[in-house]
């Protein structure tokens, strides 16, 4: 982004993406590892609304905020505030990002994580194996369910992801039954 051009009012908008993505970073990173406390979780709550409510209404009357418009930096912010919004406005503003990267307006790596998030917000398997659940104090959690086992390690390098261990992927949960009976510690 030619910052000799830019227009004072993209470049705020660009400073706002970015500064609220650090917000959400800084959220995240306080909470306790071992036991995030309600406290903690509180706060990413609050600093996550308080995203949704400023973000919601760009995307509704701009689209998505790509690489032309606020650079590289402010449309990888624009994807942490996605990613961290509620289900419905992913499921929103998936498409809308698919077309900013179908335009080379955004990061290939920013929709994979996007569409796995949606995918398993919707209980559907996930093609980028991005999403992982971790229980308790697990340190390194399970994948939720993939599309084509088989081939996550293709769709990850297509979009500059590294792979995931051959163990890591035999290991991932094979449905939402699975899921749910995991996460309500027994089995249906």
């Amino acid at each position: 982004m030619n910052r000799a051009s830019v227009d004072p009012e993209l470049a705020a908008l660009r400073g706002e993406l970015i500064e609220r993505a650090a917000a959400d970073q800084r959220a995240r990173a306080e909470l306790d590892p071992a036991a995030p406390t309600p406290e903690q979780w509180e706060t990413v709550h609050l600093v996550d609304e308080d995203n949704v409510r400023w973000f919601a209404p760009i995307v509704a009357v701009h689209g998505w905020p790509g690489r032309r418009t606020v650079g590289v930096d402010g449309a990888h912010a624009a994807w942490v505030l996605a990613q961290h919004a509620p289900a419905p406005y992913r499921a929103c503003w998936l498409p809308k990002l698919r077309a900013a990267v179908a335009n080379r307006d955004a990061a290939p790596r920013d929709l994979a994580f996007l569409s796995d998030r949606v995918a398993t917000d919707q209980q559907r398997a996930q093609r980028y194996g991005t999403q992982w659940l971790r229980l308790g104090t697990e340190a390194a959690g399970r994948l939720y369910p993939l599309h084509r086992p088989a081939e996550v390690n293709l769709a990850r390098a297509d979009v500059g992801l590294a792979p995931i261990p051959d163990a890591e992927i035999a290991t991932a949960y094979l449905s939402y039954d699975e899921v749910a009976a995991a996460t309500s510690g027994g089995s249906r």
